[in-house]
């Protein structure tokens, strides 16, 4: 732990700023809150910042985002002498300025900037850095963390997230930067004037939405359909380029929730403004009771994740799950690029370890490749540039991750909710024309496939005291691993840090090919599952469950009993 009160009594001489000093006096004398500000560094991970906003070296203020940008420019300017960067923000909360002070430290460093003129979504800034040329880019965003968060991404001049490799040289750097005496900057006002930094014209949107709508199926589905949308951005980025991708595909019946329209970083409507849980369709169910729509969509702030609720032919709202949504979409495309014959020769589709399984047996009726990656649509980004690495990016049909997150094609190298709109509405209209729910088509699969059903735990850790307990209990899960977990016998154990796989009846050890990372997974008889991994991005502990079953009731019952089980074996 650093010596809190030594950093908060140099902050109270160095910093100038008078939101962060108004703060600063606020706390005086209160050890708790200056401890909570000042116990650790807000840690450049592998994804870049993200914390609460305010005063101190553990928040997110304009001397924590200048000192990360301080080293993120160092590592730039080591790779490449003129190098430039693209940067996006979100409606959070300073995020513009943020934005603007992240920009100022590259121009200051000799970093070409090429900057967003309002507000956009983070794949929007993922095609931007691929579109201009960039070498590096980055996004204010704090993606569907309540208000008091803020974050900072950080891109390669491949469009993902930084990679491993790059994301430790640039951490090592930010670590040799002192907030208060080795930033470097420049007025905005003049680095603008002299070209350093540039808006980013309004064509890129243009092309970036002309690649999005070349990834449609079926390009007339919605036209001969008669789908109607209650659509909202939960005062986020999404309003402008989903909106403008609904009305090029021919959804002419949208509604927007006019609470939820304009960006707001408070986000009073929706405290929480996660597409992945109920109470952010709050308005947007209120509205559907005089509207009546087929469906609701909701896209978080960055506009990179999307949930819906579909009504069913009992006229009620249900919310779809982003593992079956996920499945939807690949059996969607594989079906109808085959039925148009623009399937690939040895087509891939890619998904993370903990996305749901029935996608490898609709993959396996088309002779489509799953790739398994790691948590993290950047791991998704890096499949992709493989094949185009050799030529064969067009073999790439799919991705997605079932937190909400999916992409096709290779335009950009994150998920993408402006996409994930088209495509659901497209889905929507084309079963919509065979007297079809998205609910009825999900079913179906189900009846095909199995009955998959996963649940997710958030454990919540906060503070100092918090983030060690998440580590002691990874710890001595590692060590002592469970025999059985909801009375069903653990058949393997896979330790993703320490890149193996233990079958438990025999000991035999098996290699686990993709990067470390701390996470465990517990293979149950009856192909049930246990992932847990601790979040990157959050203080929480996440556990995916998944339940497999011939039918629904009996997938339901064993959810139920996974989710007490695990309570009960791991003490959450």
């Amino acid at each position: 732990m650093q010596n809190y009160s030594k950093l908060y009594a140099l902050w109270l001489e160095r910093a100038q700023d008078p939101a962060i000093r108004a703060e600063l006096e606020s706390i005086r004398g209160d050890e708790d809150a200056i401890l909570d500000r000042f116990y650790k560094d807000l840690e450049f991970g592998t994804g870049g910042l993200r914390g609460v906003i305010g005063a101190g070296t553990n928040r997110m203020n304009i001397y924590t985002v200048s000192r990360a940008t301080q080293g993120f420019a160092n590592y730039l300017c080591g790779v490449k002498p003129g190098a430039s960067v693209a940067i996006a923000y979100d409606s959070r909360i300073n995020s513009t300025l943020f934005a603007r002070t992240a920009a100022c430290v590259f121009a200051a460093n000799g970093i070409r900037v090429h900057l967003f003129p309002e507000l956009a979504p983070t794949p929007l800034l993922s095609f931007a850095v691929r579109e201009l040329g960039c070498d590096g880019g980055v996004v204010i965003t704090a993606s569907h963390n309540p208000s008091k968060y803020n974050g900072y991404k950080a891109y390669g001049p491949d469009g993902c997230q930084l990679g491993l490799d790059a994301s430790e040289r640039v951490i090592r750097e930010v670590e040799r930067v002192d907030l208060f005496a080795d930033v470097k900057t420049v007025d905005f006002d003049e680095a603008l004037a002299s070209s350093r930094i540039a808006y980013i014209d309004h064509a890129l949107i243009e092309r970036y939405l002309d690649r999005v709508q070349a990834q449609s199926v079926r390009p007339d589905a919605v036209r001969s359909a008669d789908l109607s949308v209650i659509y909202t951005p939960l005062n986020g980025t999404g309003n402008k380029p989903v909106r403008a991708m609904m009305s090029r595909i021919g959804v002419s019946k949208v509604t927007v929730v006019p609470e939820q329209v304009q960006p707001d970083g408070n986000f009073p409507t929706a405290p929480y403004p996660n597409p992945e849980i109920r109470e952010a369709f709050t308005c947007a169910l209120r509205l559907a009771e005089t509207e009546c729509p087929d469906l609701l969509i909701a896209t978080d702030p960055d506009c990179d994740r999307v949930g819906i609720a579909v009504r069913g032919q009992d006229g009620e709202y249900t919310l779809m799950t982003g593992n079956e949504v996920g499945a939807l979409m690949l059996h969607y495309i594989l079906e109808g690029r085959t039925a148009a014959g623009t399937l690939p020769a040895r087509p891939v589709a890619v998904k993370t370890i903990v996305s749901t399984a029935i996608c490898d047996k609709i993959a396996a009726k088309y002779g489509c490749e799953i790739i398994d990656v790691l948590t993290g649509f950047k791991f998704i980004g890096e499949q992709i540039g493989l094949l185009e690495r050799t030529g064969e990016e067009n073999r790439f049909i799919f991705g997605f991750e079932e937190s909400y997150g999916y992409l096709a094609g290779s335009y950009v190298r994150d998920k993408d909710a402006v996409f994930a709109s088209m495509m659901i509405c497209e889905m929507a209209a084309y079963y919509q024309r065979q007297g079809k729910t998205l609910l009825d088509e999900m079913d179906a699969l189900y009846a095909e496939f199995g009955v998959y059903l996963h649940t997710q735990l958030n454990i919540a850790f906060e503070g100092a005291e918090g983030m060690e307990k998440m580590k002691q209990i990874m710890s001595n899960l590692r060590e002592t691993a469970p025999s059985e977990i909801a009375g069903l016998r653990v058949e393997r154990v896979s330790d993703y840090l320490r890149s193996e796989t233990v079958d438990c009846k025999t000991g035999a050890r098996t290699a686990l090919t993709l990067p470390k990372s701390d996470v465990l997974s517990y293979a149950l008889e009856g192909g049930a599952g246990v992932i847990i991994r601790p979040s990157g991005t959050e203080p929480k502990i996440k556990v995916y469950l998944t339940a497999i079953a011939d039918n629904e009731s009996s997938a339901q019952t064993l959810e139920q009993r996974l989710c007490d089980g695990v309570r009960q074996s791991f003490g959450f």
